[in-house]
Protein backbone atom coordinates (compact mmCIF):
# COMPACT_ATOMS: atom_id res chain seq x y z
CA UNK A 1 0.00 0.00 0.00
CA UNK A 2 1.66 3.39 -0.87
CA UNK A 3 2.24 5.79 1.90
CA UNK A 4 0.44 9.09 1.54
CA UNK A 5 1.83 12.32 3.39
CA UNK A 6 -0.74 15.12 3.87
CA UNK A 7 -1.88 17.80 6.51
CA UNK A 8 -5.50 17.81 7.98
CA UNK A 9 -5.71 21.39 6.46
CA UNK A 10 -5.61 19.89 2.29
CA UNK A 11 -9.41 18.56 2.99
CA UNK A 12 -12.68 20.36 4.57
CA UNK A 13 -13.52 16.87 6.23
CA UNK A 14 -13.51 13.07 6.66
CA UNK A 15 -15.55 12.75 2.81
CA UNK A 16 -13.29 14.91 1.79
CA UNK A 17 -10.75 12.35 2.20
CA UNK A 18 -12.65 9.55 1.43
CA UNK A 19 -13.40 10.92 -1.75
CA UNK A 20 -9.54 12.10 -2.60
CA UNK A 21 -8.83 8.27 -1.62
CA UNK A 22 -10.67 6.50 -3.96
CA UNK A 23 -9.31 8.96 -6.89
CA UNK A 24 -5.82 8.21 -5.62
CA UNK A 25 -6.56 4.68 -6.24
CA UNK A 26 -9.10 4.64 -9.64
CA UNK A 27 -11.36 3.20 -7.68
CA UNK A 28 -15.47 3.44 -9.14
CA UNK A 29 -17.51 5.46 -6.61
CA UNK A 30 -20.43 2.56 -7.34
CA UNK A 31 -17.48 -0.29 -6.68
CA UNK A 32 -15.73 0.80 -3.96
CA UNK A 33 -13.42 -1.93 -2.36
CA UNK A 34 -14.26 -1.01 0.82
CA UNK A 35 -11.35 -2.74 2.93
CA UNK A 36 -8.81 -1.19 0.88
CA UNK A 37 -10.31 2.08 1.58
CA UNK A 38 -10.45 1.86 5.05
CA UNK A 39 -7.26 0.67 5.51
CA UNK A 40 -5.63 3.60 3.59
CA UNK A 41 -7.86 5.88 5.48
CA UNK A 42 -7.36 4.45 9.28
CA UNK A 43 -3.66 4.81 8.61
CA UNK A 44 -3.74 8.38 7.08
CA UNK A 45 -5.63 9.35 10.46
CA UNK A 46 -3.32 7.48 12.62
CA UNK A 47 -0.45 9.39 10.73
CA UNK A 48 -2.03 12.45 11.21
CA UNK A 49 -2.07 12.00 15.21
CA UNK A 50 1.20 11.03 15.03
CA UNK A 51 2.28 14.66 13.62
CA UNK A 52 -0.51 16.72 15.22
CA UNK A 53 -2.58 15.38 18.47
CA UNK A 54 -5.63 17.84 17.53
CA UNK A 55 -6.97 16.18 14.78
CA UNK A 56 -10.35 17.40 14.26
CA UNK A 57 -13.14 15.17 15.69
CA UNK A 58 -14.76 14.42 12.75
CA UNK A 59 -12.52 12.52 11.07
CA UNK A 60 -11.84 10.36 14.15
CA UNK A 61 -15.62 9.51 13.99
CA UNK A 62 -15.28 8.44 10.10
CA UNK A 63 -12.33 6.03 11.40
CA UNK A 64 -14.56 4.55 13.79
CA UNK A 65 -16.95 4.21 11.88
CA UNK A 66 -15.42 2.22 8.69
CA UNK A 67 -13.63 0.06 11.71
CA UNK A 68 -17.02 -0.90 12.65
CA UNK A 69 -18.01 -1.17 9.16
CA UNK A 70 -15.10 -3.61 8.40
CA UNK A 71 -15.68 -5.88 11.71
CA UNK A 72 -18.92 -5.86 9.96
CA UNK A 73 -17.30 -7.21 6.54
CA UNK A 74 -15.88 -10.03 7.98
CA UNK A 75 -18.29 -11.31 9.64
CA UNK A 76 -20.65 -14.05 7.92
CA UNK A 77 -23.27 -13.56 9.83
CA UNK A 78 -23.84 -9.57 9.41
CA UNK A 79 -23.85 -9.35 5.81
CA UNK A 80 -27.15 -7.61 5.52
CA UNK A 81 -25.54 -5.04 8.31
CA UNK A 82 -23.07 -4.88 5.91
CA UNK A 83 -23.97 -4.22 2.75
CA UNK A 84 -26.67 -1.52 4.43
CA UNK A 85 -23.59 0.40 5.57
CA UNK A 86 -21.92 0.10 2.05
CA UNK A 87 -24.59 1.39 0.41
CA UNK A 88 -24.82 4.38 3.46
CA UNK A 89 -21.37 5.03 2.47
CA UNK A 90 -21.44 5.00 -1.44
CA UNK A 91 -24.24 7.42 -1.24
CA UNK A 92 -22.88 9.44 0.56
CA UNK A 93 -19.57 9.84 -1.25
CA UNK A 94 -21.68 9.93 -4.99
CA UNK A 95 -23.61 13.24 -3.30
CA UNK A 96 -20.64 14.55 -2.15
CA UNK A 97 -18.64 14.52 -5.07
CA UNK A 98 -21.12 15.67 -7.16
CA UNK A 99 -21.61 18.53 -4.74
CA UNK A 100 -18.10 19.20 -5.63
CA UNK A 101 -18.31 19.30 -8.85
CA UNK A 102 -21.34 21.86 -8.47
CA UNK A 103 -19.22 24.56 -6.47
CA UNK A 104 -15.83 24.18 -8.90
CA UNK A 105 -18.26 25.01 -12.20
CA UNK A 106 -20.07 27.58 -10.13
CA UNK A 107 -16.66 28.52 -8.68
CA UNK A 108 -14.90 28.98 -12.41
CA UNK A 109 -17.96 30.92 -13.44
CA UNK A 110 -17.35 33.40 -10.75
CA UNK A 111 -13.97 33.75 -11.48
CA UNK A 112 -14.28 34.19 -15.60
CA UNK A 113 -17.06 37.20 -14.93
CA UNK A 114 -15.47 40.38 -14.95
CA UNK A 115 -16.96 42.82 -12.45
CA UNK A 116 -16.07 46.62 -11.99
CA UNK A 117 -18.04 48.74 -9.48
CA UNK A 118 -16.89 52.87 -9.92
CA UNK A 119 -17.73 55.34 -7.45
CA UNK A 120 -20.66 57.10 -7.53
CA UNK A 121 -21.49 60.42 -9.30
CA UNK A 122 -21.69 63.87 -7.24
CA UNK A 123 -24.96 64.96 -6.91
CA UNK A 124 -24.95 68.71 -8.67
CA UNK A 125 -26.26 71.33 -6.78
CA UNK A 126 -26.63 70.87 -2.97
CA UNK A 127 -28.59 68.19 -1.69
CA UNK A 128 -30.88 69.98 1.11
CA UNK A 129 -34.34 70.80 0.27
CA UNK A 130 -34.37 74.94 0.38
CA UNK A 131 -37.81 75.51 -0.77
CA UNK A 132 -40.70 76.59 1.75
CA UNK A 133 -43.67 74.95 1.94
CA UNK A 134 -46.80 74.54 3.82
CA UNK A 135 -47.05 72.55 6.44
CA UNK A 136 -50.67 70.96 5.19
CA UNK A 137 -49.52 70.68 1.63
CA UNK A 138 -47.34 68.82 2.86
CA UNK A 139 -49.39 66.37 4.74
CA UNK A 140 -51.63 66.54 1.82
CA UNK A 141 -48.87 65.44 -0.11
CA UNK A 142 -48.15 62.79 1.65
CA UNK A 143 -51.37 61.10 2.21
CA UNK A 144 -51.94 61.38 -1.99
CA UNK A 145 -48.51 59.64 -2.58
CA UNK A 146 -49.50 56.99 0.08
CA UNK A 147 -53.11 55.87 -1.25
CA UNK A 148 -54.83 57.34 1.55
CA UNK A 149 -57.73 59.98 2.25
CA UNK A 150 -56.86 62.65 4.72
CA UNK A 151 -58.53 61.62 8.17
CA UNK A 152 -61.77 62.48 8.98
CA UNK A 153 -62.85 65.08 11.61
CA UNK A 154 -63.51 63.48 15.15
CA UNK A 155 -67.47 63.88 15.70
CA UNK A 156 -68.65 66.43 17.76
CA UNK A 157 -70.00 65.37 21.41
CA UNK A 158 -73.43 67.37 20.24
CA UNK A 159 -74.27 64.67 17.30
CA UNK A 160 -74.44 62.22 20.03
CA UNK A 161 -76.88 64.16 22.35
CA UNK A 162 -80.08 63.58 20.30
CA UNK A 163 -79.32 59.59 20.51
CA UNK A 164 -78.04 59.62 24.10
CA UNK A 165 -81.03 61.93 25.47
CA UNK A 166 -83.90 60.46 23.53
CA UNK A 167 -86.82 59.69 25.38
CA UNK A 168 -87.92 56.03 26.35
CA UNK A 169 -91.19 54.30 25.28
CA UNK A 170 -92.29 51.49 27.02
CA UNK A 171 -93.95 49.26 24.63
CA UNK A 172 -96.65 48.48 27.66
CA UNK A 173 -97.81 52.11 27.21
CA UNK A 174 -98.18 51.49 23.68
CA UNK A 175 -100.39 48.38 24.00
CA UNK A 176 -102.73 50.32 26.03
CA UNK A 177 -102.71 52.73 23.60
CA UNK A 178 -103.71 50.83 20.56
CA UNK A 179 -106.04 49.13 22.60
CA UNK A 180 -107.98 52.59 23.93
CA UNK A 181 -107.82 53.29 19.64
CA UNK A 182 -109.03 49.89 18.96
CA UNK A 183 -112.08 50.24 21.31
CA UNK A 184 -113.06 53.57 20.68
CA UNK A 185 -113.03 52.97 17.12
CA UNK A 186 -110.58 55.73 16.53
CA UNK A 187 -107.92 53.52 15.09
CA UNK A 188 -108.93 50.95 12.40
CA UNK A 189 -106.05 50.41 10.00
CA UNK A 190 -102.38 49.71 10.57
CA UNK A 191 -101.21 52.97 8.56
CA UNK A 192 -103.18 55.19 11.60
CA UNK A 193 -100.52 53.86 13.96
CA UNK A 194 -97.65 55.30 12.84
CA UNK A 195 -96.43 58.91 12.42
CA UNK A 196 -93.87 60.94 10.24
CA UNK A 197 -94.59 63.25 13.59
CA UNK A 198 -94.01 61.14 16.07
CA UNK A 199 -90.14 60.07 17.29
CA UNK A 200 -88.63 56.84 16.20
CA UNK A 201 -88.96 55.33 19.96
CA UNK A 202 -92.37 55.49 19.56
CA UNK A 203 -92.81 54.06 15.84
CA UNK A 204 -90.80 51.14 17.29
CA UNK A 205 -92.50 50.64 20.72
CA UNK A 206 -96.00 50.94 18.54
CA UNK A 207 -94.66 48.14 16.18
CA UNK A 208 -93.48 45.83 19.30
CA UNK A 209 -97.07 46.50 20.70
CA UNK A 210 -98.66 45.24 17.65
CA UNK A 211 -96.73 42.01 17.39
CA UNK A 212 -97.08 41.38 21.23
CA UNK A 213 -100.93 41.93 20.89
CA UNK A 214 -101.16 39.79 17.27
CA UNK A 215 -99.17 37.08 19.49
CA UNK A 216 -101.44 37.12 22.33
CA UNK A 217 -104.69 36.74 19.75
CA UNK A 218 -106.36 40.33 20.93
CA UNK A 219 -105.57 41.71 17.01
CA UNK A 220 -105.64 40.33 13.83
CA UNK A 221 -104.86 42.17 10.73
CA UNK A 222 -106.35 41.33 7.35
CA UNK A 223 -104.70 41.55 4.06
CA UNK A 224 -106.11 45.19 3.45
CA UNK A 225 -104.35 46.27 6.66
CA UNK A 226 -107.16 46.61 9.01
CA UNK A 227 -107.23 45.84 12.21
CA UNK A 228 -109.70 43.60 13.78
CA UNK A 229 -109.71 43.65 17.73
CA UNK A 230 -110.79 40.13 19.39
CA UNK A 231 -113.43 41.51 22.22
CA UNK A 232 -114.11 38.01 23.39
CA UNK A 233 -110.45 37.38 24.52
CA UNK A 234 -108.81 39.01 27.84
CA UNK A 235 -105.63 40.90 28.16
CA UNK A 236 -102.41 39.46 29.51
CA UNK A 237 -102.01 39.30 33.09
CA UNK A 238 -98.67 40.54 32.74
CA UNK A 239 -97.79 43.73 29.99
CA UNK A 240 -94.24 43.43 28.53
CA UNK A 241 -91.78 45.11 29.94
CA UNK A 242 -89.79 45.80 26.76
CA UNK A 243 -88.68 49.26 26.17
CA UNK A 244 -87.79 50.91 22.59
CA UNK A 245 -84.62 53.04 22.47
CA UNK A 246 -84.09 55.94 20.14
Amino acid sequence: METLTFTIEDFEGPLDLLLYLVGKNKMDLHDINLMALIDQYTAAVGQMQQNRMEVASEFIEMAARLVQMKSALLLPRNEEESERMKAELTGQLIEYSLCKKVAAGLGARARAQYTAVRAPMPLPGPAAYSRRQDPQSLVRAWYGLMGRSLRKKKPEPQRFEPLVAAPVVSVASRVAHTLRGLLRGTLRRLGQMFSKDESRSTNVATFLALLELMRAGRVSLTADGTLVLDRTRRAPHTAPKEAAHE
